[in-house]
């Protein structure tokens, strides 16, 4: 494979055979080779063979082998000549990251640390097939699907002005009808979940600002205490992407052949598989807002339990929520015309700059807030959305540190146990539904997370305003 360099954060996989575009890697030398180490530029390299793809194939820095696209990818497919990929959107739809401010300082918090911990703990429903606190039939589950956290601040779970600072408001309009009733089953009661894996529920302090002017905007400011939430669609999105990937290979098997890895099998653009994907798509991304919507409620009930006042006095505002496994319809400029497109970002987050349309009016004057999260144990940031990220990533930078060893590599090399031990000498506290996670979450399982905002920001396609420490951690 032939990689050119292009600038110190920039490679290209130039075109050739069925690509047609190049690969663009956005990576570091020393990040560039980790990469390396999987199959995660062969998977840029297929990419790159789409139809209807426009400029290149997208390697983020935290990228690393997943199913068809890599985690850590994006491409934009002509919305008539290309079409739609369930590998480039994922299996957990709209897995996301929301972050919550609060008035509190490291100071006030210390003292109710633990007790703080055990009851998010006790509040919150996490782990491999844990059920959510409130019970839906299939029937009720349709509403939530059709309208996202709309339905969670309509039957009082938070504040109306909630869904102003949302990705889409929380919701995308979408239609139930193309849901299949097994996905319907498993979302039903799972609604309300963190699940397990690398989703958490993490306390946290604001330890540096880079970027004073934003952070005002955005509420943020040295030393605060803040939440940050990390969770999808469950079970309920992973249906939906097994259930229109086995459609797809039926229908289009003739399109399957064609490509250079069957996993990247998709709906063409006009199809009626690919309108009902998108829409089944949609419903799982209300699920996965309206999820995390029910998770901020009852953690704004955990701090008001523990701290004896109300989350309005504690100033429990939510920052931003972005979503990280998603396809969007959106216009952009390309080779100066603009383009409507389907952008796929699989663990990518959309990183819009000041002045767009789309960026919530709260913030439409400084730029979309973006959230990455790092390893259970090491920094997070806030950065915010660029015009650069316009020019060079249809929108988009990292979602997080990006693993660099399986879960099974993990359970292999630690304990859960020494994992937790080793976060406290850090002065962290971990709660988690099993030790096997603790083992899997490992901070040594991720890249160096300093280094992808590194390459994020000197690219430009995310500027730094604040990074935040880990205090206390719940794991599902």
């Amino acid at each position: 494979m032939n990689i050119k360099k292009i600038s110190e954060f920039e490679w290209e996989i130039q075109k050739e055979g069925d690509m047609h575009v190049p690969g663009r890697i956005f990576a570091s030398e020393n990040i560039l080779n980790k990469i390396k180490e999987d199959g995660t530029l062969n998977q840029i390299r297929n990419v790159a063979a789409l139809p209807g793809i426009y400029k290149y194939s997208i390697c983020l820095p935290d990228a690393h082998f997943g199913y068809g696209f890599p985690i850590g990818g994006v491409a934009a497919l002509d919305v008539e000549r290309g079409g739609l990929s369930p590998g480039g959107i994922g299996f957990d739809i709209n897995c996301g990251v929301r972050l919550v401010r609060t008035n509190l300082t490291t100071e006030e918090i210390k003292p109710h640390l633990k007790h703080l911990l055990d009851e998010l703990f006790k509040n919150i429903p996490a782990g491999v097939g844990k059920k959510g606190k409130i019970r839906l039939t299939k029937q009720d589950l349709l509403e939530p699907l059709e309208i996202g956290a709309k339905w969670a601040i309509e039957n009082g779970y938070g504040w109306k002005k909630d869904l102003e600072v949302l990705e889409e408001g929380g919701s995308m309009e979408a239609n139930s009808d193309y849901v299949s009733e097994k996905a319907l089953e498993r979302g039903r009661a799972q609604i309300g979940t963190t699940g397990a894996g690398n989703h958490f529920v993490e306390i946290q302090r604001v330890e540096n600002i880079f970027d004073e002017k934003a952070a005002k905007v955005y509420g943020l400011e040295n030393n605060q205490i803040v939440l940050m939430i990390h969770t999808g669609s469950r079970g309920f999105g992973h249906q939906i992407c097994s259930d229109y990937i086995r459609e797809m290979e039926t229908k289009f098997s003739d399109l399957v052949s064609k490509l250079p890895d069957r996993q990247l099998v998709y709906a063409p653009a006009g199809s009626k598989t690919c309108e009902e994907y998108f829409e089944a798509m949609k419903c799982a991304a209300n699920f996965a807002w309206c999820n995390r919507q029910l998770i901020v409620h009852w953690a704004r009930e955990a701090f008001e339990n523990v701290l004896k006042q109300s989350p309005e006095d504690l100033g429990m505002d939510i920052v931003y929520d972005v979503a990280h496994n998603i396809a969007k319809r959106e216009t952009h400029i390309i080779d100066g015309e603009k383009k409507e497109v389907f952008v796929h970002r699989k663990g990518a987050t959309r990183a819009f700059p000041k002045g767009h349309k789309d960026v919530t009016q709260k913030y439409r004057k400084i730029g979309q807030p973006v959230l990455i999260p790092g390893s259970m144990g090491t920094s997070s940031y806030v950065l915010k959305g660029t015009e650069r990220s316009m020019e060079i990533s249809f929108g988009s930078t990292a979602h997080g540190a990006g693993r660099v060893f399986s879960r099974a590599a993990m359970i292999r090399k630690t304990k859960g146990e020494a994992v937790k031990a080793e976060l406290e000498k850090r002065h962290i506290l971990s709660k988690a539904a099993s030790w096997r996670v603790m083992a899997e979450e490992a901070p040594e399982a991720y890249k160096d997370i300093d280094e992808v905002i590194r390459v994020s920001d000197g690219l430009g396609i995310a500027k730094t305003v604040a990074k935040l420490r880990p205090l206390a951690v719940m794991k599902g």
